[in-house]
């Protein structure tokens, strides 16, 4: 027994501050893992939050008004909207459908995926030409899809949208 406390003693008796003191070495080893993990916890919960969306519209699966699926307090069931709604040369991100709309020329209706194939956030608008993502800054073009400023590399998929009486339909 008083072997062991020699030995114990022995340990005891290597100052702490000395850097090759291994309680010294745990000491500073489990600091600065502490503080490694403490800003990549800190690092992904800043990435979720902005991958998040914010008030971007999506999530809830319900339009803003109350209504599920119409897209539009009035609209026919299973109308998305009147022709009349989306704006020659831009568009109208329907969030509760997950789908955003175009017309690219007089007439000429297109629907794509609203969800970003970035990191799937809603698109927010349409605005000069574009398809624009706010999580990230992506934009695609409203004829067809296609990335016109990344970090986005894929195009927005396409969706059926047909027009029947005025009126927009999806599929």
């Amino acid at each position: 027994m008083n072997h062991v406390s020699r030995a114990a003693s022995a340990t005891s008796a290597v100052s702490p501050a000395s850097p090759a003191s291994p309680a010294s070495r745990a000491a500073r080893g489990s600091t600065r893992r502490g503080v490694v993990a403490a800003a990549g916890a800190a690092g992904l919960a800043t990435l979720l939050a902005a991958c998040g969306g914010g008030d971007d519209g999506g999530g809830s699966g319900k339009a803003k008004n109350g209504d599920e699926g119409a897209g539009k307090g009035g609209a026919e069931e299973g109308e998305l909207a009147k022709t009349a709604d989306i704006p020659e040369g831009g568009g109208k991100v329907f969030p509760d459908r997950k789908v955003v709309v175009t017309q690219p020329a007089k007439g000429e209706f297109k629907a794509f995926s609203a969800v970003c194939t970035h990191q799937g956030c809603l698109v927010k608008d349409v605005s000069g030409g574009t398809i624009n993502c706010p999580c990230h800054g992506s934009r695609f073009g409203i004829a067809d899809g296609s990335v016109k400023g990344g970090p986005a590399q894929r195009p927005l998929p396409g969706e059926q949208v047909t027009v029947h009486d005025g009126a927009l339909h999806l599929g």
